[in-house]
């Protein structure tokens, strides 16, 4: 018998920030993914997909000329792209803020850099930027280390990825301006293409996901007469369970609760009365 042939070709990050990120997510969706970082292909039979172990920088281009049907990679690296590519869904990770940084004391504003030299490992998506803002400067595209441009002497100012600053700080350099960008890991897929197949049941897989990654389920057993305030302290995503205990005026109750708030919300709960209060995590979801 033949093998199967896949329904859904996904590109993935090969390297950098993103790609551990992206490959934890699809095997927690269920997919496999591969276990040595030379492998360029992996056909996961079961699920009917094959993945394109990709540099992050071209998946928007391969999705957006249709050699692939969907891709996981960054924001500011589709908009950078120009690809006719749409994000289909966040992903929750990756994340960062793009952002204009000079000398401490050049006293600049993004109306300022007219003219002046900026470099930048992502020209289209400053360009893009600067332009509807009726600003043009003479852009020098670097692949990295783009801090010491200015140092160096060949910027004025740079547009770089932040995540705590500090990198940008040792370099003598300070953020200015809006960030250009907030950005992180995403979906995306050709725009005006038909759907691909397979796309619905991967959404829903990451949706699940992000679900069970923010979200913890708790149970409580409360007195009747404290049971609607307490549901109003763990509404839960649609509303909670509530079951009736063996012990008389007792409720049992069971919601979801962001797991962020998990603490704080047994706090509220044992103040107003409610006991045995237990918080698990969810280890998969469809929502």
């Amino acid at each position: 018998m033949s093998p199967a042939r896949p329904t859904i070709k996904i590109a993935v990050p090969n390297k950098g920030s993103l790609s551990e990120s992206a490959s934890a997510m699809l095997r927690e969706a269920g997919y496999a993914q591969r276990s040595d970082p030379k492998e360029l292909v992996l056909f996961d039979e079961a699920n009917g997909v094959e993945f394109f172990y990709l540099r992050p920088r071209d998946i928007a281009v391969y999705v957006g000329e249709g050699t692939l049907d969907v891709g996981l990679t960054g924001r500011d690296m589709l908009l950078d792209s120009h690809a006719p590519a749409t994000e289909v869904m966040p992903l929750g990770f990756g994340r960062s803020r793009f952002r204009f940084a000079a000398p401490v004391d050049a006293d600049l504003s993004v109306e300022k850099l007219q003219g002046l030299r900026l470099a930048t490992s992502y020209p289209g998506l400053v360009e893009t930027y600067l332009a509807e803002r009726g600003v043009s400067t003479r852009l020098i595209k670097l692949d990295g280390a783009v801090e010491t441009a200015i140092r160096l002497g060949v910027a004025d100012v740079i547009a770089d990825v932040v995540e705590t600053g500090t990198t940008l700080r040792q370099a003598g350099l300070s953020l200015f301006g809006e960030p250009i960008l907030q950005s992180e890991g995403i979906l995306i897929r050709r725009s005006d293409a038909p759907e691909p197949p397979g796309l619905a049941q991967l959404v829903r897989r990451l949706n699940g996901v992000l679900v069970a990654r923010n979200y913890v389920m708790m149970d409580y057993d409360v007195s009747a007469e404290v049971v609607e305030a307490a549901c109003t302290i763990t509404p839960g995503l649609e509303s909670p369970t509530v079951a009736p205990l063996a012990r008389q005026g007792w409720h049992a109750v069971r919601a979801m609760v962001p797991k962020p708030d998990a603490q704080q919300v047994m706090d509220d709960l044992w103040e107003l009365g409610a006991r045995a209060i237990l918080v698990t995590d969810i280890a998969a979801c469809r929502i």
